[in-house]
């Protein structure tokens, strides 16, 4: 499936501000046709992104998480960005945990050429990425598979990463509210990012801006429990304000599109 089009971008942005959007409106915003217009919804949908009305289309629920493959197609020239200057924060022979999220395993990707490095994760995908490198000792969590993308989650990934005590945590997050509140769907996962938050001396977010866009049901912590903050643009100045006032550095990668210009 290709990536979504910086056009789809902005019609997602503008059904998450207006919780709706028309056919008709996005014709005139983007002076394209409807039928392009219906194309790109119709795009969206089947990456459960939105969901059809009539007339238009509303942004998918807030309760779910988007489907894997369809998160792993948003923003993908800003999360190559974000991973490589997050994996750039980490020496090599250093210890570290991954968790959950196409960002994080972004970073994972990013981490190929490092040295001596012991990699931590609860992340089927991150282990895929990592375990043919000779330099990189992989361990991998025990538990119970999420099927929906291979999530090691529960209490036995929990009771396993309490045995760690490491340099660096990667953690991702599927919302993040303008109070630096951060969020998550699944409560079995964010029990497995507390403990890896909990048992990192350095805890760095990896986040594109359309987490500050979304919302989800589950609190994983808050930013002050942050010590960087890796995006590619924030554009909401409380936010901004919480990581100043909370002394967690930002680092912004710049406005990208899917292809990374």
């Amino acid at each position: 499936m290709n990536a979504i089009s910086s056009r789809q971008q902005d019609i997602l942005v503008l059904a998450r501000a207006q919780g709706r959007v028309s056919v008709e409106d996005l014709s005139a915003r983007f002076d394209v046709s409807p039928q392009t217009i219906r194309k790109d919804l119709n795009d969206l949908c089947v990456r459960r992104l939105m969901s059809r009305v009539h007339g238009g289309a509303v942004v998918a629920s807030g309760v779910e998480n988007l489907a894997y493959e369809a998160r792993r197609a948003m923003a993908q020239g800003a999360k190559r960005a974000i991973a490589e200057a997050a994996a750039s924060i980490v020496p090599n022979r250093a210890s570290l945990f991954i968790n959950i999220g196409t960002t994080t395993e972004e970073v994972a990707r990013a981490l190929g050429d490092h040295e001596d490095m012991l990699v931590i994760t609860n992340n089927l995908n991150v282990a895929t990425l990592l375990y043919r490198h000779p330099k990189i000792e992989l361990i991998m969590a025990g538990g119970p598979v999420r099927h929906a993308d291979g999530a090691v989650i529960g209490s036995s990934a929990v009771d396993f990463v309490r045995q760690f005590r490491v340099d660096y945590a990667v953690i991702g997050a599927s919302a993040i509210e303008e109070d630096g509140t951060l969020l998550d769907f699944d409560y079995r996962e964010v029990q497995v990012a507390r403990a890896i938050i909990d048992n990192a001396r350095q805890v760095i977010l990896v986040a594109d801006r359309s987490k500050l866009e979304r919302t989800a049901p589950v609190r994983i912590g808050a930013m002050a429990e942050i010590d960087t903050f890796v995006t590619d643009t924030v554009s909401s100045p409380e936010l901004r304000n919480v990581c100043q006032r909370d002394q967690v550095e930002l680092i912004e990668v710049g406005g990208l599109d899917d292809d990374g210009f």
